[in-house]
């Protein structure tokens, strides 16, 4: 299920989301989002829609020294946060010794993270990503528009690469909605 898309332009974070719910051959078009502010944070998920209520309701944002840099800071301070978050919400499960979360996507400082259900923190070298079952049409679409960018406004571009993860991806449906981080 979903396509959650992001992209950086001019320092200001776009990202969006489609509102499908799917479990095997059935789909709900959800009215609840696949996308949170929470603080400084802006959250867009895949996965379940516990995790990302979790996420957008009970996630208490660490505070950040100074001195440590913005990756360590994601990698540490974040990810204990976001594990406690869904521990304590009952959503993380642990298999074999093996915790394992969700997937989602994070803005934060002007910055574009993905988190992988294993808790592990990327990063794109692109100034885009995507998640969902819908991740790679909308990063065909990203990467082509890329190209001229200059003329498509960033709305636009999230749009479009929703509208195609939606054509040819049956675990994504519209509406779409668009978030912006500043």
């Amino acid at each position: 299920m979903t396509c959650i898309v992001a992209l950086k332009h001019q320092g200001v974070i776009y990202m969006g989301a489609d509102s499908a719910g799917v479990g095997g051959l059935s789909l709900t078009v959800r009215n609840d989002p696949k996308i949170y502010r929470n603080g400084p944070v802006l959250f867009g998920f895949t996965t379940s829609f516990r995790m990302g209520q979790l996420l957008g309701h009970s996630f208490r944002m660490p505070l950040r020294d100074p001195s440590l840099a913005l990756g360590k800071f994601m990698v540490t301070d974040f990810i204990d946060a976001v594990r406690t978050c869904l521990k304590n919400g009952g959503y993380a499960k642990k298999e074999n010794e093996v915790e394992h979360g969700g997937t989602f996507l994070v803005a934060y400082d002007g910055h574009l993270f993905c988190i992988d259900s294993d808790y592990q923190v990327g990063q794109q070298k692109l100034p885009f990503d995507a998640c969902g079952c819908g991740a790679d049409v909308a990063l065909g679409s990203l990467f082509t528009t890329e190209k001229i960018a200059a003329t498509t406004l960033p709305e636009d571009r999230i749009r479009l690469a929703l509208e195609a993860a939606e054509q040819f991806s049956a675990g994504v449906r519209g509406p779409f909605l668009i978030e912006v981080l500043k």
